[in-house]
């Protein structure tokens, strides 16, 4: 049987991707005419809000609206979800009086948002309108208008939503990060709404959730390097510390620093911790965030850190410790 041959068919792949990625591209570039004076007042608007913001579509739309509530409530702005053919069947009753409603709609003209629209301005609820049609219904009710208009959909037929919700997904995220600005949102502010997963370990973990606290190497500056050698076989993080008698850091010796004195030292009876150890060692604080100590020590191009708590010592920080948290 003649097989067909893949390379035609394979070059209309590309060729649609590439063509698809172009007119979306081209369709968030569009937006930049949309940041106007009533997007700034639209923006100032949701800030100042005492409720909550409502966003609302049908559609595609309904599915951009998800997605905006999602973006807006991680980034410190309380907001939620209606679908605009269930508010006309109940769920209007989730609109609170000083609440922001959002309405999304490329054509403004859904019949769901033409009943919807009028029973919200009843309320005295301000509405923003994110729409593709600036003559609609929608966009003629609404305080506030910011314009999502396309050229055309990705989709060869100009049917299917593809350039206009990413425009409206581009013009929501525009909003919520004006917003998280405004509000002066920062990254431990995000880590309250994150707990979870890797990204919640990147914001929340600090350097004691992380350190083996029962693995404490330490000698003194007089240890021999037998005992140098079993403190840090014995507490596996390819380091100890040097101490002095009260406790304090003097240095430190890695597994690293004995083979390299072992290169050039035949006669090692008169070897102490104090002749071969690096000191005055990097160190971090207990308290430091995890993502910092993996900054630093990929910045000083080492694996292992000195823990201080007060400036007493803790114990050895090993960039293992971080890597196997996903801290990366």
């Amino acid at each position: 049987m003649k097989q067909t041959d893949p390379r035609p068919m394979r070059e209309l792949i590309k060729k649609t991707a590439l063509r698809t990625l172009e007119l979306e591209a081209r369709s968030v570039e569009g937006l930049r005419s949309s940041i106007t004076d009533e997007f700034v007042k639209a923006v100032e608007a949701l800030a100042s809000t005492k409720g909550r913001v409502v966003i609302s579509g049908i559609g595609k739309s309904a599915v951009i609206a998800q997605k905006m509530v999602a973006t807006l409530n991680s980034t410190g702005t309380p907001a939620l979800f209606m679908h605009a053919a269930d508010a006309i069947h109940g769920d209007l009753g989730m609109i609170q009086k000083e609440d922001i409603v959002v309405i999304i709609s490329k054509s403004g003209e859904s019949p769901e948002i033409k009943v919807l629209v009028p029973f919200i301005k009843n309320f005295g609820n301000t509405i923003v309108a994110i729409s593709g049609n600036e003559q609609s219904f929608l966009v003629q009710e609404a305080h506030y208008f910011l314009n999502t208009t396309v050229a055309k959909e990705a989709c060869p037929n100009n049917l299917a939503p593809t350039t206009s919700t990413t425009a409206q997904l581009a013009i929501g995220d525009a909003l919520a990060v004006c917003l998280l600005q405004l509000k002066g949102f920062t990254a431990n502010d995000f880590a309250k709404y994150h707990p979870g997963g890797a990204l919640g370990k990147r914001l929340y973990m600090r350097i004691a959730d992380l350190m083996q606290r029962d693995a404490k190497p330490a000698v003194s500056m007089q240890s021999s390097l037998k005992e140098i050698i079993y403190e840090i076989s014995n507490k596996r993080l390819g380091a100890t510390v040097v101490i002095d008698e009260q406790g304090m850091v003097k240095g430190i010796i890695t597994d690293g620093d004995i083979r390299r004195m072992l290169e050039k030292t035949t006669d090692l009876s008169d070897i102490f911790a104090k002749d071969i150890m690096t000191p005055t060692p990097f160190v971090m604080d207990t308290e430091e965030m995890a993502t910092d100590a993996l900054a630093f020590m990929q910045q000083k191009d080492i694996t292992q850190l000195v823990v201080l708590n007060k400036q007493q010592y803790e114990g050895i920080l090993h960039i293992h410790d971080l890597l196997k948290e996903g801290i990366v």
